[in-house]
């Protein structure tokens, strides 16, 4: 597959903090790396049917989000909220549906959709849900399979405009 080189104005220098996944459910337990599949990450569960769809194989999100809630007060960290990948340097929130994601020497991710805060984040706090409307990451489906691992830098190609 293509993958793009550089591409002004975005993040080009992001990089993989954690990579985590579970039997199903949060918090999800951080690995070294774990390889993707068009189905998601090998090892990750999902508790609820409405997650097992190729178009929310991956989860992604922020660990700046993270350094923001702690300062407001909430225990998070990655994997804590059930992200699977948790990226620095990307600000995926400013992204799109249909941009993508080159993981060095490894799978393309695209965005599907904006995360939705469910009610599983009133384990970690009953306020906590609300405070990531807007800001919870994304989910993404695999363009293309492989390794993924914590340090791997991304690339983002942004959708192409019609």
């Amino acid at each position: 597959m293509e993958r793009p080189q550089d591409f002004p104005g975005l993040a080009s220098t992001a990089t993989i903090v954690a990579v985590s996944l579970s039997a199903g459910g949060i918090p999800k337990r951080n690995v070294e790396q774990a390889e993707i599949t068009l189905a998601g990450l090998v090892g990750d569960g999902h508790a609820h049917e409405k997650h097992r769809r190729a178009q929310r194989a991956v989860s992604v999100q922020d660990v700046e989000l993270f350094d923001q809630l702690v300062a407001e007060g909430y225990a998070v960290g990655p994997g804590i909220m059930g992200e699977n990948l948790t990226l620095r340097g990307l600000n995926v929130q400013q992204l799109a549906a249909g941009d993508r994601l080159y993981l060095e020497n490894g799978p393309v991710l695209e965005l599907t959709e904006p995360r939705k805060p469910c009610y599983v984040l009133d384990a970690v706090h009953p306020q906590l849900k609300e405070a990531v409307v807007g800001r919870c990451g994304f989910l993404c489906r695999v363009v293309q399979s492989g390794t993924c691992r914590v340090g791997q830098r991304i690339t983002v190609e942004r959708r192409r405009q019609p």
